[in-house]
């Protein structure tokens, strides 16, 4: 076993998603390993009884598998039985065997937590492998491995070890049905191959407050679960077996940013106006009734948008009408918050849940989603608008439309709406009236008509997401493309210009929703486009609100003007980089290399 000191420090560069401070010890997170827990043998006595359990498990394993191999022997076709001839002999493996067992006895753990650091033991050795073959030979150990642990049994049904701490969550990609399932009070951090800022996990992090840095590529295939790791949220770093100086370094600059975090959230319940009185909403993007505290430390005005996709995932029957009105009035009871965006479900692309009659597509993020879905499913959506009208009779409630792309889909849900009000009304059931609608714009071809959907609704909130990677035609969950996506784009920046200025002409206010609103370096941009209301993730707000406060409107528009004035991102970004960190220092601090 090789001591901390013998371990190899090493630095990886990510995407940072998601700031703040973490260290810790790594977890492994595997979709087919993750319901493995850790307990400790707290008598030396029960440490051979643990072994036999290993060792009886592993007989199980081999018997299935030959039986296995002699049913499948009898059929035509079945050559290359020489697989399971594979997984019987590594079940057999003495090598293997014999590192189960020392995990056993020298560190005290479980079996099935011995098996689990022995498979990332032999990752680690596969991933040294150049021939490529070879190196895809590791399948076949995680394979062997996966039966003994199903023949174990025992304690499962946990996304996360149950350990004294916190842990650092390391992962090829997490799916929203991971992270709902985890037990998010012990995640410190995560550290993740694939993703980007708009991704599912960047969302979820920064709304938790946990540091996170995606796009790491191989840091899955490079880390083992209890190596010790720090997180850099902010300059997106990850450092593991990290040694001592390093440790002492980062330790200080966590507390660091506890201060700096302190000092924000002491003016961040004073309005967001400008020098030259003009004033911006101030919304909070939340997805879990449990972040509407934290909304309202970070002095969000109100819930700018409401995700509902989580009431669907990770469960085995649909909400109820009911179970999404206990949701949205603990929405609406919050104190010292003025409104409530609820957007209608937007699942499909990156989102999902099960349901046998919604089959997989091919590019699903230009498939069966958001208003689509719902207009085909109009049950399903109909029991959502009952909810959500429901919940209006009782405060200020917003329905928001996603992913609309023609005027006929607006028309479509408004007129379910419309029903839904009068069955409401026969059943004597209160509910709100004339409860503000509005869309989501995020697809080109509803910009480009924005003039005639401003008529047909109450208000516009701008998508950034899913509306930068449409119009510049990139998958933003893709690590390998994800440099491309550019808020600074010239095209982007038309596209906003277009939708404020439709939307000012028919008289309605536009929201931005997108993760672009909650970067402070794109703040006076957005000021200088008029937009009326702001919605972030609640870390972002108090900094967003101090520029706010610290500029005027005329500033932002000079900054605009000059913005436009460069034709292609490569001359806009630095020359708004530039201005921003002279003019705001204090919002961007030099990042540690």
């Amino acid at each position: 076993m090789k001591s901390q000191q013998d371990k190899h420090t090493a630095v990886l560069r990510g995407v940072a998603v998601s700031p703040g401070i973490a260290i810790g010890k790594a977890f492994h997170f595997d979709r087919l390993e993750s319901q493995v827990s850790l307990y400790k043998l707290r008598d030396k006595g029960l440490i051979s009884h643990e072994i036999k359990r290993f060792r009886d498990s592993v007989a199980a394993s081999v018997r299935q598998l030959r039986e296995i191999r002699r049913k499948l022997g009898r059929l035509e076709g079945m050559d290359p039985l020489y697989i399971l001839d594979v997984h019987i002999m590594l079940l057999k493996d003495r090598s293997f065997l014999t590192q189960v067992t020392t995990f056993i006895r020298t560190m005290g753990v479980n079996a099935e937590w011995a098996v689990r650091m022995a498979i990332d033991k032999y990752r680690e050795i596969f991933d040294k492998v150049e021939d490529e073959y070879i190196r895809g030979r590791f399948s076949d150990i995680q394979y062997a491995g996966q039966q003994i642990l199903r023949n174990l049994g025992g304690r499962q049904k946990e996304a996360l070890p149950a350990m004294d701490e916190g842990v650092i969550v390391i992962a090829a990609d997490l799916s929203p049905a991971d992270t709902a399932q985890m037990k998010i009070d012990r995640v410190q951090g995560f550290a993740i191959d694939m993703g980007g800022k708009t991704s599912h996990t960047a969302i979820v992090a920064r709304s938790l407050e946990i540091p996170a840095v995606l796009g790491l590529e191989r840091i899955s295939r490079s880390v083992k679960t209890n190596d010790d790791v720090i997180i850099d949220g902010s300059a997106g770093l990850v450092i593991v077996n990290p040694d001592p100086e390093m440790l002492l370094r980062f330790e200080r600059k966590k507390r660091d940013y506890a201060e700096t975090r302190r000092e924000l959230l002491a003016d961040a319940r004073l309005p967001a106006v400008t020098g030259d009185g003009h004033a911006v909403d101030i919304g909070c993007n939340i997805e879990f009734i449990e972040e509407i505290p934290s909304a309202v430390t970070h002095g969000a005005d109100g819930i700018g948008l409401y995700r509902t996709e989580f009431l669907y995932i990770n469960r085995e029957q649909l909400p109820t009408e009911e179970d999404h009105l206990a949701n949205y009035r603990r929405v609406l009871t919050a104190e010292s918050l003025r409104w409530a965006t609820i957007r209608t479900l937007d699942l499909g692309g990156d989102k999902f849940f099960s349901d046998p009659k919604l089959a997989k597509e091919m590019n699903p993020q230009m498939g069966l989603r958001a208003i689509r879905l719902c207009l085909r499913e109009e049950e399903l959506f109909k029991v959502q608008l009952r909810a959500i009208l429901r919940a209006g009779a009782g405060g200020n409630v917003r329905i928001l439309i996603p992913m609309v792309s023609g005027i006929e889909e607006i028309r479509e849900a408004k007129r379910i709406l419309a029903e839904l009000q009068e069955d409401l009304a026969r059943e004597a059931i209160p509910a709100g009236q004339d409860m503000p609608v509005g869309i989501m714009i995020e697809v080109p071809s509803a910009v480009v008509i924005a003039d005639a959907l401003a008529r047909e609704v109450d208000f516009f909130s701008i998508g950034t997401n899913d509306l930068i990677q449409y119009a510049l035609a990139i998958d933003r969950i893709n690590e390998r493309v994800s440099y491309l996506y550019e808020p600074l784009h010239p095209a982007v920046l038309r596209l906003i210009r277009q939708v404020v200025d439709a939307g000012h002409r028919a008289g309605i206010p536009v929201a931005m929703c997108g993760e672009m609103a909650g970067d402070p370096l794109y703040t006076l941009v957005l000021l200088g486009f008029g937009i009326d209301e702001l919605s972030m993730n609640p870390l972002a707000i108090p900094r967003v609100k101090r520029i706010i406060r610290a500029s005027t409107q005329k500033e932002a528009r000079k900054l605009l003007k000059r913005v436009f004035s460069y034709s292609s991102a490569s001359e806009i970004r630095p020359y708004v980089e530039d201005y921003m960190r002279k003019r705001f220092p204090e919002a961007f601090p030099v990042a540690e290399s």
